[in-house]
């Protein structure tokens, strides 16, 4: 049978079991759409190539599979970067068809021409520039087969527009090779099996790795069978449940300050599918210092790049913990389980000093009394991301949607819009910030338009938060470039693209009417006025070790860092 190369794209897309697609066309990429014309999958227009990475994302981050996102060349390339780098930082599988101008016009800077394949090669898990259209049913194998397989990521795929309409014979389909397992270092279970069974106050830190290799079972059956405390990266939450007294909450430069206490006191750190950033472990020299550590990762580049371990596995964690298993005794720990609860009832998590609906720490728990376990939550990134990773409490693996490694701002409505298209039948809300929504607010429009159940969360200070709480924190009050001089009611904007709205600030009873919107179904955007100095604490300050972290404002203002 003849086809061109823009239908194999599609019909290898559908091969995979792709039924949603997010794109913008242009020039360099029509011949795609117009075989994803005749094509039974759906396809978002998004309203910029940002936004559609992260609907892409969104959909990807909530089930595991990889998300599918398309864009032109140029401009269309360059507006999804963003979306590509945030996707390999958090391992997130992503594969983005992108147009590229004919192969004879290439490095001529030719109209709407970007190297893409070079721009793209140190934020992709790989990349190919496609030369003939007969290597195009391979490569989406692989490039499926790579966003998805060990340590996920983002896979780019740059097929310049002849070789989208360059015509072929094409009557048998590649079959996918199976799936590779590599042996299990039996000496190192061993090792780490024993570490444990010899441990008197062991700790396990445990990050987005669990989420990926669908660890989080087996992580509880390891910490109950032989009583060790858990600690959660921002990646991790969800895996491990916030009611089991084994649980110590967020670690690092927002966690519970009891966390970053107990980890100065564990004699071994099992770092399991965690990678030690520097938000998580602050200054490393001082991190876990009287512990031996144990480092289970399926990257191998990850062992000893930035904390030495004693015993290292380069496996999945799944398969590692179930391996372990066997070899661990049971063990009630009581003297160590003990000396935590003494920590934690000397060490709580900082509450406000006031019963005050609009305090955001309060909205947070608004919000988690009137959501289900299996409710999605989606954030932007500021105070507003580190009050839901404090105050709401996750059960589930995936339904925690964050932009944790880059950090992107303007990452929630589409993250948001990409879950509930995966998910129609779950409650899906999106909490973001004055600041962070701006950045994609354009995909207002696409929710509208989709009439998608997703309820937006605005909490408004009319500042860049974190950034305000740095100044005053950091460099002597020297407010610059932090506070926006427009007072934006969100409400009203989201009025403006069709979706409902309320803003808080008019509510005689905010908590109810917070919770009505929340039981409403289709669009909604919710503004929620914050005070502008309200900030988020713990907060370690940049290079401290984690023990130093500020506890309240008053603490900070007469010179404590304790």
């Amino acid at each position: 049978m003849k086809l061109k190369g823009a239908e194999i794209i599609i019909e290898a897309l559908r091969r995979q079991g792709v039924s949603i697609v997010a794109g913008i066309p242009g020039g360099s990429n029509l011949p795609v759409y117009n075989a994803l014309h005749k094509s039974r999958i759906r396809h978002i227009l998004a309203r910029h190539e940002q936004g559609a990475g992260f609907i892409a994302q969104g959909m990807a981050r909530s089930t595991g599979r990889a998300g599918v996102c398309l864009a032109t060349s140029g401009p269309g390339v360059t507006n999804l970067i963003t979306a590509i780098a945030d996707a390999k930082l958090d391992s997130v599988p992503l594969v983005a068809v992108t147009g590229q101008v004919p192969t004879s016009m290439i490095g001529t800077d030719a109209f709407q021409e970007v190297d893409t394949f070079g721009m793209t090669m140190n934020i992709t898990k790989h990349n190919y520039l496609v030369k003939d259209a007969r290597e195009l049913p391979r490569l989406i194998g692989e490039a499926f087969r790579a966003a998805e397989g060990g340590r996920p990521g983002p896979v780019l795929i740059d097929v310049p527009k002849d070789i989208q309409l360059q015509e072929i014979e094409l009557d048998i389909w590649p079959q996918a090779p199976g799936p590779v397992r590599c042996g299990m270092d039996r000496s190192a279970i061993e090792g780490i099996a024993e570490l444990i069974n010899s441990a008197k106050r062991p700790l396990i830190y445990a990050g987005g790795g669990i989420t990926a290799s669908g660890a989080a079972k087996a992580l509880s059956i390891l910490a109950k069978k032989n009583s060790i405390p858990v600690t959660l990266t921002l990646m991790g939450l969800g895996v491990f449940s916030p009611d089991d007294p084994l649980y110590l909450g967020m670690l690092g430069m927002h966690g519970a300050p009891c966390t970053n206490y107990i980890l100065d006191e564990t004699d071994l750190l099992i770092a399991l599918g965690s990678r030690f950033d520097d938000r998580a472990i602050g200054k490393v020299e001082e991190f876990c210092p009287e512990a031996s550590i144990v480092h289970i990762d399926v990257d191998a580049s990850e062992i000893d790049k930035i904390k030495r371990s004693h015993i290292a596995l380069v496996a999945d964690v799944k398969e590692a913990i179930e391996c372990i298993l066997p070899l661990v005794r049971d063990d009630r720990r009581e003297e160590w389980t003990g000396r935590i609860g003494k920590i934690r009832n000397e060490h709580p998590l900082p509450n406000p000093l006031v019963n005050d609906p609009l305090n955001p720490l309060n909205v947070i728990r608004t919000i988690g009394a009137a959501s289900g376990p299996d409710t999605i939550i989606a954030t932007d990134v500021g105070q507003h991301q580190m009050w839901v990773a404090q105050a709401y409490k996750f059960y589930r693996p995936r339904t925690l949607l964050t932009s944790g490694g880059l950090g992107t701002m303007g990452f929630g409505l589409p993250a948001a819009i990409g879950a509930a298209l995966a998910h129609p039948d779950r409650q899906v809300i999106c909490i973001s910030g004055d600041g962070s929504i701006q950045m994609n607010i354009q995909e207002m429009a696409t929710l509208a338009d989709l009439g998608l159940d997703v309820a937006v969360i605005i909490m408004n200070n009319q500042h860049l938060g974190l950034v305000r709480q740095q100044q005053e924190l950091f460099f002597g009050g020297n407010y610059i470039a932090s506070k926006f001089k427009t007072k934006l009611d969100f409400a009203a904007i989201g009025r403006q693209f069709g979706i409902r709205g309320i803003n808080l600030e008019d509510a005689i009873d905010p908590d109810r009417s917070l919770e009505q919107m929340l039981k409403e179904k289709g669009p909604r955007i919710i503004d929620v006025p914050i005070h502008y100095g309200e900030n988020v604490f713990p907060m370690v300050p940049p290079g401290s070790a984690n023990r130093e972290m500020i506890i309240r404002r008053l603490e900070c203002l007469n010179g404590s860092n304790a």
